[in-house]
């Protein structure tokens, strides 16, 4: 988080309807993830990252933090002329230094 903008990270912070969450996810049995409260516009901004995460490489998983955190700063929409919601938090988490890496 503190290496985003100054700006986002104030907007996430001051915004009761953000939250970070891991989901937890047991085989057979189903996952519990704890979701932040709807804000104003209904929607929440949590992010959800999975356990699997542990497994990749730390560039894939910043940039997959970076990705799932521009959803959350994009109320999950769009980014200038991008419509596309996965190609604008492709691009806002390329802009704050987190370009698009592949699995590892």
């Amino acid at each position: 988080m503190h290496q985003l903008p100054d700006a986002v990270q104030h907007d996430f912070l001051s915004d009761p309807a953000f939250r970070i969450s891991l989901d937890d996810c047991e085989p057979g049995r189903g996952r519990t993830v704890i979701m932040a409260p709807l804000g104003p516009d209904g929607y929440n901004r949590c992010v959800v990252l999975k356990p699997r995460l542990e497994k990749c490489s730390a560039a894939f998983v910043r940039y997959i933090v970076a990705h799932e955190l521009a959803h959350a700063w994009l109320h999950n929409g769009g980014w200038g002329e991008i419509t596309d919601r996965e190609e604008a938090a492709d691009a806002v988490a390329a802009s704050w230094g987190y370009a698009k890496v592949p699995y590892e």
